[in-house]
């Protein structure tokens, strides 16, 4: 189910009513979800289920659904699976018959399109773009050709590098970027690629960026390619959305349908190692940080653990009463 990116009034009565009527919370970060169950005075059950234990808690998750239970799978902000960990679990529920409901919810992707003034009859959503420069201008390239909006997210500390290369690759466009969608300091700054980037004097917060199709694409119509061109990112957000708290939850390992695939080159141990202990030593999680570097360079989280990194398994956050 999706849980809010910002701001906890945004959650549907639905879903407080079945976080209070499941029998377990699994949740990407125990002590994140705790802030919505106390403000709404959730005594639910959780356990955790992240991108370090997924593959082992799966089956102890499946006996319990299984054995008659019912679990409420969140993310830290927005909806779980499309970047955030819960796809392993929900593949297997459903390879063995088990019931799988969705709970819609907020989107930074569909918060930001709408309020752009950019919006279409449909849209594309590429993530968060590569890390490196070249192959981040090459990205932009593809996704610049296309005849419908585009959406993306970026951290705070390479907003500036990310419009830089925008501009040399789709061109002065109107771009609209928001930040801190749903937060006390919402902003979004609308206008030519160049005039937005030098209003961003101290950018700080999340970000998300929507930019106006190619001016001489011919109109898309709506389902003319079997549906949208895009899907719900988020955070995180998730909806990741979302961006993610720290400004580096990674929207998708993968494009959603209808997105260009992105040019990538493929890493080495010594080019993730060195992305991860550049993000932890500017203070972002060791998940966050894991999570944007999978996304930028488009391979598999595990890939990114398994690439030689020094730093200390994450303790577990599991809480108390999650009774597993």
């Amino acid at each position: 189910m999706a849980t809010p990116i910002g701001n906890l009034e945004d959650v549907t009565y639905r879903a407080i009513r079945v976080l209070g009527g499941v029998d377990l919370i699994a949740a990407e970060d125990t002590r994140h979800v705790a802030k919505l169950l106390a403000r709404y005075e959730v005594a639910t059950p959780r356990t955790s289920l992240h991108a370090h234990n997924e593959a082992q808690k799966t089956e102890r998750l499946l006996a319990r659904l299984e054995g008659g239970e019912s679990i409420a799978l969140v993310s830290d902000a927005g909806t779980p699976l499309v970047s955030d960990p819960g796809a392993r679990l929900v593949r297997a529920a459903r390879e063995r018959g088990l019931r799988v409901e969705a709970l819609p919810g907020p989107s930074a992707v569909l918060a930001a399109l709408v309020s752009s003034g950019l919006a279409g009859g449909s849209f594309t959503f590429g993530g968060f773009p590569p890390f490196r420069s070249h192959a981040r201008t090459r990205w932009f390239a593809v996704l610049a050709r296309e005849p419908r909006p585009f959406v993306f997210f970026e951290a705070p500390h390479r907003i500036d590098a990310s419009l830089r290369d925008l501009h040399a690759a789709a061109g002065d466009r109107t771009i609209a970027v928001c930040r801190e969608l749903t937060k006390l300091h919402e902003e979004s700054l609308v206008g030519p690629v160049s005039d937005v980037r030098a209003r961003l004097a101290k950018p700080r917060g999340e970000f998300t960026v929507v930019v106006e199709a190619a001016p001489d694409a011919a109109p898309h119509r709506a389902g003319a390619d079997g549906g949208r061109g895009g899907t719900d990112g988020d955070r995180g957000a998730s909806d990741g959305d979302r961006g993610a708290s720290d400004g580096d939850r990674g929207a998708s390992d993968g494009a959603p349908a209808g997105t260009p695939a992105a040019p990538t080159q493929a890493p080495d141990t010594a080019a993730l190692s060195d992305e991860v202990g550049r993000l932890l030593a500017q203070g972002v999680s060791r998940t966050a940080a894991v999570r944007a570097v999978a996304a930028r360079f488009g391979v598999p989280r595990r890939d990114v653990y398994r690439a030689g990194l020094q730093a200390a398994r994450p303790r577990s956050t599991d809480a108390p009463g999650g009774g597993d």
